[in-house]
């Protein structure tokens, strides 16, 4: 394709393996969860981090790769399940992480000359491939004799801009962790790092807690995710890669809401509901809210497209639910994921937003009183929505992860971007490097639906902003 033929000279200077300490952990097995299984169904993740570094590759190389690495294998000896493998035996066999002695990640360091630093950090649309050679590819399973798949879990590249900067990209099944268990993982290897890998340096991080014990199964909804997936086997097969090399006109764009904005966007939404009913109208509410309509106003549809079911999905944390109460570093997923269905007409007519986030609102209302109430059916809902073609928005990420807390020893990151938004309709929410209390949007749109977007954005940011 015109974007691969262009693609950016790529020095890769080194490719190697980090595993934790050697002898510092026994062979271990790591069951799955309920919480776990539906990312099977799911691509692999990827975040890129950018770090100032205005010196030439090879001080980079000297002083500061060293210590990246060390602090990476000394991380490892805790977060041990990203330098492990994901099993898949066959059936009737469920799922494991195994880690075995000698088990390590690909890490990959490059170099990118013609780069340019201030553009791969910018908030204005640029091309959604620019980031793409600056993310790692997963080593490829491997199976045995009797079908048994292995799946690597993590894999690092880190790229050098030279003089300008560097950017830690991570790629990551998502059946390991949620994005907590992620920015756990990566924090702490921040704060080893930024210690110069001194280990008796006190790490103000909690270790992570492995005891699947704690996450109780009281619907037996193993059983139920485990037939599920059994009857798409060759499906989860198909989705244990990542899509690359599939882009079109595509454009990558950030918007900033800042908390003033944030607020008067939620005073103007309970306003629009009259007092009709007790809302909790939070800013997660309403940027998904605000987000979704002027998505789908953008693709300038006709009327006759006005009864299409139009979906938002997004995920719950569900670690401070009383029917989980798990603690803050448990090391897994504890995510439910939830979906919001309105008619295209109801969203994006004038009080689009308002339908949106009386929808959204009360999906998170019922999931705070039964967070299993979807349960039973969770797997088969997301395959038959991928299925049916209907428009379908998806939020990833969260303010609360704190991705600009990541701080290796160069500060805190100039730009931390969820890196694979290209599917059609995916959204990530992040806190603010220079913001507090504001929140990150990125996306990826077509060039000429972006710039509808971003004006039907403005002209609702422009009304909200008269409230007093």
């Amino acid at each position: 394709m015109a974007q691969e033929m262009n693609e950016p000279a790529m020095n890769i200077i080194e490719q190697s393996q980090v595993a934790p300490p050697q002898g510092s952990l026994p062979s271990t097995i790591i069951p799955l969860t309920f919480l776990d299984i539906p990312w099977l169904l799911s691509r692999h993740a990827r975040r890129i981090f950018f770090y100032d570094f205005p010196f030439p590759t090879t001080h980079f190389l000297q002083t500061a790769l060293p210590i990246l690495k060390h602090s990476l294998s000394h991380t490892l000896q805790h977060f041990f399940p990203f330098a492990s493998n994901l099993i898949l035996p066959p059936h009737p066999h469920v799922p494991y992480i195994r880690y075995l002695e000698g088990d390590s990640l690909s890490f990959t360091v490059a170099e990118s000359s013609p780069a340019d630093f201030t553009l791969l950090t910018s908030d204005s649309p640029r091309d959604s491939y620019d980031w793409q050679p600056l993310a790692p590819v997963l080593p490829s399973q491997r199976t045995s004799h009797d079908g048994t798949c292995e799946f690597p879990l993590m894999a690092i590249q880190v790229t050098m801009i030279p003089n300008s900067g560097f950017s830690i990209c991570v790629i990551f099944d998502h059946v390991a962790g949620d994005g907590r268990t992620l920015h756990h993982f990566m924090k702490f290897w921040a704060s080893v790092c930024k210690a110069k890998g001194d280990l008796d340096f006190p790490c103000s991080m909690p270790l992570p807690l492995y005891d699947r014990n704690i996450v109780k199964d009281p619907k037996g909804l193993m059983h139920v995710y485990m037939q599920d997936l059994r009857n798409s086997a060759l499906l989860t097969k198909q989705f244990r890669g990542v899509l690359r090399g599939v882009y079109t006109d595509k454009v990558r764009a950030t918007f900033i809401f800042s908390s003033e904005q944030a607020q008067k966007l939620k005073k103007w939404v309970s306003l629009k509901c009259n007092g009709s009913r007790t809302l909790h109208i939070s800013t997660f509410v309403v940027t998904c809210s605000l987000i979704w309509v002027c998505m789908l106003r953008s693709e300038q549809k006709e009327k006759e497209g006005n009864n299409e079911p139009c979906n938002i999905g997004f995920s719950a944390d569900c670690h401070n639910h009383p029917q989980f109460s798990l603690p803050s570093n448990y090391f897994g997923n504890c995510l439910i994921p939830l979906i919001t269905r309105l008619k295209r007409g109801e969203l994006v007519e004038q009080n689009g937003i308002v339908a949106a986030a009386n929808a959204i609102e009360k999906k998170i209302r019922d999931f705070k009183s039964d967070a299993l109430r979807w349960a039973e059916t969770t797997m088969s809902d997301i395959r038959g929505l991928r299925k049916s073609g209907q428009s379908l928005v998806v939020i990833v990420g969260s303010p609360k992860l704190t991705a600009y807390n990541t701080d290796f020893g160069w500060g805190k990151p100039v730009k931390s971007e969820v890196v694979n938004l290209d599917s059609v309709g995916t959204v990530s929410l992040s806190d603010c490097r220079d913001q507090e209390g504001g929140i990150q949007v990125g996306m990826v749109l077509e060039r000429i639906r972006m710039n509808n977007f971003t004006s039907i954005l403005e002209e609702h940011l422009s009304h909200v902003a008269v409230l007093d």
